[in-house]
């Protein structure tokens, strides 16, 4: 963690004395009780220094082409910080005081590590902890692994209930509606014209799908709720996945750029792009949409908008606050 953070001073975010940098790995004023909460998040660096060996994180130390390498580098440096885990503490600092209870962060590939995070929950003495994935579809390449990175190849001291999805949450949906309504309309006023919005998620290798990972069927499921919450037809918007690997192989698409083109003759002049398999801002969203996208809308005479993240979403923490409370209420009863 960036020292010159933990006074609040050079927060990237901007929240002053509200700054959660130095909260990483606890329990947010913990409050006695026997149960806890881990959201789980992928992890970024902080600087385009550390994206060599957060990179060996994700491939698990296996070498990638060192032009991969830069490439990534380079992402890095054009958006300058990945707000990733700051928000995520945020999420976390927000659901703590929402229900009164401890709340923990872990990050796959970088710091706040799961790992400690786990060492963290036991030292306190927990029995039992919630266990969310800052990712609501649920796929192997993503959820699969988080839930290996908490279990990990001890057994856990305590007893661990894991939300495996929930990309059909109508608060999510909701959330995502409010965003996208609010930018929407402003972007088709500066537009003249109501725009065609393209709802996104990360793409995942296409033998994933075939395998029959159920990834691909909840990114368009949530981006279908999310489109019926904030009032759009059925010709209103399409679906893309972005952020296709470089790594070689098949990816899911139809990609980002296909869809643009394959709007364009249809007349559109513009495009809005709403990134639903994302809960907050972080490389794919700041470069590949931001920077990326925009700019090859822009070569095609196009403009491009998109849909502020969730990011600090009051309703997030409270669909968060919900999946919380349904699991708590269930082991109540069981128990009964």
């Amino acid at each position: 963690m960036d020292e010159s953070r933990k006074d609040g001073k050079n927060c990237p975010l901007h929240l002053g004395s509200d700054c959660y940098c130095a909260k990483a790995v606890n329990g947010f004023g913990a409050a006695p009780g026997k149960t806890a909460v881990l959201l789980l998040a992928h992890g970024s660096p902080e600087s385009p220094d550390q994206v060599p060996e957060f990179l060996q994180s994700i491939t698990g130390g296996r070498p990638l082409p060192q032009q991969v390498v830069e490439e990534v580098r380079h992402r890095y440096s054009l958006i300058g910080f990945s707000p990733l885990p700051c928000w995520t503490l945020r999420q976390a600092d927000q659901l703590a005081r929402s229900l009164q209870m401890p709340v923990f962060v872990g990050m796959r590939n970088w710091k706040p590590l799961i790992a400690d995070a786990v060492k963290a929950i036991a030292a306190q003495g927990f029995e039992r902890v919630i266990a969310i994935c800052m990712a609501p579809q649920n796929s192997r390449t993503s959820v699969g692994l988080y839930r290996r990175a908490v279990t990990g190849e001890t057994k856990l001291p305590f007893d661990l209930d894991f939300v495996e999805e929930w990309h059909d949450h109508p608060l999510l949906a909701k959330a995502f509606a409010e965003k996208l309504r609010s930018g929407w309309d402003k972007a088709c006023a500066q537009n003249g014209a109501k725009l065609p919005v393209i709802f996104t998620a990360h793409s995942v290798p296409q033998h994933t799908i075939r395998e029959g990972d159920p990834y691909e069927a909840q990114s368009k499921e949530t981006a279908a709720l999310v489109a019926k919450e904030a009032g759009l037809s059925a010709e209103d918007w399409v679906f893309a996945f972005q952020s296709q690997g470089m790594s070689g192989g098949t990816w899911i698409g139809p990609t980002v750029e296909e869809t643009i083109l394959n709007l364009k003759p249809k007349g559109h002049r513009g495009v809005f792009i709403h990134p639903v398999g994302f809960l907050c801002d972080h490389v794919e969203v700041l470069y590949d949409i931001d920077i990326f996208f925009k700019q090859f809308a822009e070569n095609e005479g196009m403009r491009l908008w998109r849909a502020e993240s969730l990011n600090g979403s009051k309703t997030l923490t409270a669909a968060l606050a919900e999946l919380v409370r349904k699991r708590m209420l269930k082991s109540e009863r069981w128990l009964t």
